[in-house]
């Protein structure tokens, strides 16, 4: 490759392609993937309408066609076209996200709307069950085929394959902050090729012998469209820097046109996403408008139910459990079944948590003795092999069951199945005005921070994933969480 006269030392995408280090297939993935999500739904869909039509139509065979034959066939083209209108099989969603099944819920929840609307202007007395047996089975089956699908793909996206080779263009703070995250998170599907970014990096007198973070630094922003036209970039990714003025980013956008490249903006509100962002035509001026976090309305009042309801649930699945984990407590050491500690909720409001006793009597006298030994982030105090938690405690905090209790403050209203973690009274009393925020919701039984590493999570990191559950909250992210949590508590990850 070359740049200013001089050879390059970064071979490109394409050059590797020719030199036989990348295989086609491993640039196409993404139109492969996108086929099978599109075949697994396809296959779904027909397969319940099918088995409905043929199970029920069969008592009626005389007219089979006209009242079976045709509401199946009729619901599945229903199905599969809300499913292309809504954009539930765009490659940006695919893979990775809440908003790919909430795009997936909001088409299956149009189809039903249609459907009724249809029985009612044909009177058909059978479209009840297409609307509450069918398009419901429709959806479990194809949300956990995709799931699937994704567990798949994360898994070789952790082997290093069906990544999107990324340019990086920006300061090199923000750029080396993208490198690091796409290497933290590869189940996101990014890897960082290459980085354009401003002159302070050496790169007069074409020396591109630098590197950032490992990442080759092959030339200056103002040289991104060329680069990704010769060298077949997937992403372009735009991090924060003063040379991106709207005239420069526009400029880029047009010499993008044409490649195959997506053009990824960061804007300067990064932990301001999914549903709040939106993006208006305003006075001919294309803006970026950041809607208020919603606390209160319909979708909170849906949380409210989902929360009383679920904690009442799983109390009298879990019954047998609590009874078993109660009795191995006292027979374990000396003390009560539960260990009741005040934290503080929301609107910084103090309530008593309940949990399984999972240390000896007076531990909580016995922590200023341990105090150099904290291995905690920040403000919080952890010890992973702590003298005072008993043989049957080590077991309960593993695999979190110590914590099940907790389900009856869930169901008495002080706490919800997901949010915030729950801090103490000198916690909450350090905290700035920022980190406040968490105290604006109801803290969770589960959350961000439990599906990303528990306790060997830094202070910072926890803070911020906090904070993106206050300001991104959506009922489709409290699905995948509650989803998630299952194997993070199975797995006892940084549980300790």
């Amino acid at each position: 490759m070359r740049q200013g006269g001089l050879v390059s030392p970064f071979p490109s995408a394409r050059e590797r392609l020719a030199n036989g280090e990348i295989s086609r297939p491993a640039i196409d993935w993404e139109q492969r993937y996108r086929r099978t999500v599109i075949t697994s739904d396809t296959v779904a869909t027909a397969f319940v309408v099918a088995s409905i039509g043929i199970f029920f139509g069969a008592r009626d065979a005389a007219n089979w066609h006209e009242k079976w034959g045709i509401l199946a066939f009729g619901t599945e083209l229903l199905v599969l076209g809300s499913l292309a209108v809504s954009r539930a099989w765009a490659p940006a969603v695919l893979g990775q996200g809440a908003e790919e099944f909430r795009r997936l819920g909001r088409s299956l929840f149009a189809a039903v709307v249609v459907l009724a609307l249809g029985g009612i202007a044909l009177t058909s007395r059978n479209i009840k069950l297409w609307i509450f047996v069918a398009i419901p089975a429709i959806a479990l089956i194809t949300m956990t085929a995709r799931y699937l699908l994704r567990l798949r793909l994360h898994r070789q996206r952790k082997e290093g394959r069906c990544l999107r080779p990324v340019l990086a263009a920006g300061s090199p703070a923000t750029v080396r902050d993208l490198i690091t995250r796409a290497r933290k998170l590869p189940h996101l599907g990014w890897r960082v090729d290459a980085v354009c970014t401003t002159d302070t990096l050496g790169l007069d007198d074409g020396e591109l012998g630098d590197h950032l973070d490992g990442v080759p630094v092959i030339g200056r922003l103002a040289d991104v469209a060329s680069h990704v036209r010769r060298d077949g970039y997937r992403v372009v990714a735009v991090t924060p820097d003063p040379h991106w003025s709207p005239d420069r980013l526009q400029r880029l956008a047009w010499n993008l046109e044409g490649s195959d490249a997506e053009m990824v903006v960061a804007p300067v509100l990064m932990e301001v996403a999914g549903p709040r962002l939106h993006v208006d035509a305003v006075l001919g001026i294309p803006l970026l408008r950041v809607s208020m976090p919603t606390f209160t309305g319909g979708r909170r009042a849906v949380k409210e139910v989902v929360d009383r309801l679920g904690a009442a649930i799983l109390l009298l699945l879990f019954t047998p459990l609590m009874v078993t984990v109660a009795l191995l407590v006292l027979a374990d050491s000396r003390g009560g079944v539960f260990y009741r500690q005040r934290r503080v909720g929301k609107d910084g409001r103090e309530f008593t948590i309940f949990k399984f006793r999972t240390m000896v009597v007076g531990a909580d006298r016995a922590r200023a003795a341990l105090a150099d030994r904290n291995e905690g982030a920040g403000l919080l105090f952890k010890l992973r092999q702590d003298p005072r938690v008993t043989r049957v405690g080590a077991v309960l905090r593993r695999y979190s069951i110590d914590e099940l209790p907790q389900l009856l403050n869930v169901l008495t209203g002080s706490m919800s199945l997901v949010g915030p973690r729950p801090p103490l009274p000198e916690e909450s009393a350090a905290y700035g005005p920022d980190i406040r925020r968490r105290l604006l919701v109801k803290p969770g039984l589960t959350g961000l921070w439990q599906i990303s590493g528990r306790s060997d999570l830094p202070w910072e990191e926890a803070v911020r994933l906090d904070l993106r559950y206050v300001e991104d909250w959506s009922l489709a992210l409290d699905t995948m969480i509650l989803w998630k949590t299952l194997r993070a508590v199975l797995s006892g990850h940084g549980a300790y």
